[in-house]
């Protein structure tokens, strides 16, 4: 493993930084505030074109499906670099590392030049209400019928249902089997005739969060199937055997940068802020205890840091990744969690105060991001499953 950026990599951050300082306009930051950031208005999408223009969408992707085939290290730097100012530009949850490594050749045709260009998007449609964490307890039910399958169940939490073109779903399809032998993962057009969309507003709807929030979404969805017909193609990898391929999709999906700052950004933000700012005369950058904390919290940081680097090397010499998603999956969001608890005793009931409060500080983010940060443990895999995995995969533990 490298810890250092070679000088061409270097000149693409800097190429990157500049291409944002330029593009990034206060018309697309207010654009992605009234969207959310998963959501493109008509500036935005202008954005991505030019982005997508200069070969920074994509760039480990095989050539063959609009890819770069590039180094993950070089879609790293640009993915990080957007990821700062509220823009995603990698393929975290976008599906696209499972079709990559489980689907048919026609599959990566369809889709992945598709995401590329901002043509298609993701909904992920794996919990539901009586299956949250143990996800090997869903219920949805997908029934072969010849050439099709036949899907009845219902989604939570389907974040983005409501715009994405299509789901990434996760249905029992042999009820008789062992739990995690009996699941199936299907692609899902979104306009599919029986699938019906609910809001589901969360804690950041109102006040709306500020951009920059972790886990800021205003909206959430739950999504019903009622005999929705699908044909057999929207199958991803072979039957019964989604646990496995949905298992492999999100340990890629989690090595990168959108990832590791959804950990870590809120620790730049709060020592950015302390650097500049005080509170009623009260320069906490002077306190030696804060200076302790703030520091303790940046070793954490760069710790998740070389966890996510650490990955990418391994994928990127095409070496065994068994375990090492899944342990930063751990330790990056419970640091998170952790940072964000000391952000709030910091800045004490300032750092109470939502967006549109008179004396928020910086529109409200921090209030915003203790309201979030808990979810960090659950979402894409309970941080309590993640250990487990560890431990049989890493450690090679026994399964109790």
């Amino acid at each position: 493993m490298e810890f250092a950026f070679t000088p061409e990599q270097d000149a693409l951050r800097s190429e990157v930084q500049n291409f944002i300082k330029d593009n990034v306009t206060p018309e697309i930051v207010q654009e992605l505030e009234n969207t959310g950031i998963r959501r493109r208005g008509p500036k935005t999408r202008e954005l991505y074109k030019e982005i997508s223009d200069r070969g920074w969408i994509g760039i480990s992707w095989p050539p063959e499906y609009g890819g770069q085939g590039g180094s993950r290290i070089d879609q790293y730097i640009v993915e990080e670099e957007f990821a700062r100012v509220g823009i995603t530009v990698g393929g975290a949850g976008s599906g696209a590392p499972a079709i990559l490594a489980a689907g048919t050749e026609e599959q990566k045709q369809e889709f992945l030049p598709g995401i590329i260009r901002g043509e298609i998007s993701f909904a992920l449609g794996f919990t539901e209400p009586q299956a949250g964490a143990d996800l090997a307890g869903l219920q949805c039910r997908a029934v072969r019928d010849g050439d099709e399958y036949v899907i009845n169940g219902q989604k939570m939490y389907t974040t983005a249902a409501h715009y994405a073109t299509h789901i990434y779903l996760m249905a029992r399809t042999d009820p008789d089997a062992p739990r995690h032998r009996g699941i199936s993962i299907f692609l899902i057009p979104m306009d599919t005739p029986g699938i019906t969309v609910r809001p589901l507003w969360t804690i950041q709807n109102d006040p709306p969060a500020p951009l920059g929030t972790t886990y800021g979404d205003a909206r959430t969805n739950e999504t019903f199937f009622e005999n929705v017909r699908v044909p057999a193609s929207c199958l991803l990898g072979e039957e019964n055997q989604g646990w496995y391929v949905g298992a492999m999709g999100l340990n890629l999906d989690r090595v990168g940068a959108s990832r590791y700052l959804i950990s870590i950004q809120r620790d730049e933000d709060i020592v950015n802020w302390v650097k500049e700012n005080e509170i009623e005369g009260y320069a906490m950058r002077e306190d030696p205890t804060v200076r302790d904390r703030l520091a303790d919290m940046w070793i954490e940081g760069q710790v998740c840091r070389l966890m996510t680097m650490r990955s990418m090397s391994i994928v990127e010499s095409d070496g065994a990744f068994t375990y090492e998603g899944s342990a930063e999956k751990v330790f990056a969001p419970e640091h998170g969690v952790r940072t964000t608890e000391t952000i709030a005793q910091m800045l004490g009931p300032y750092g109470q105060l939502l967006n549109g409060s008179e004396d928020a500080i910086e529109d409200g983010v921090f209030a915003h991001n203790l309201m979030g940060a808990f979810q960090s443990g659950i979402n894409h895999g309970s941080v309590q499953v993640m250990r487990d995995q560890v431990a049989r995969r890493g450690l090679g533990m026994p399964r109790v």
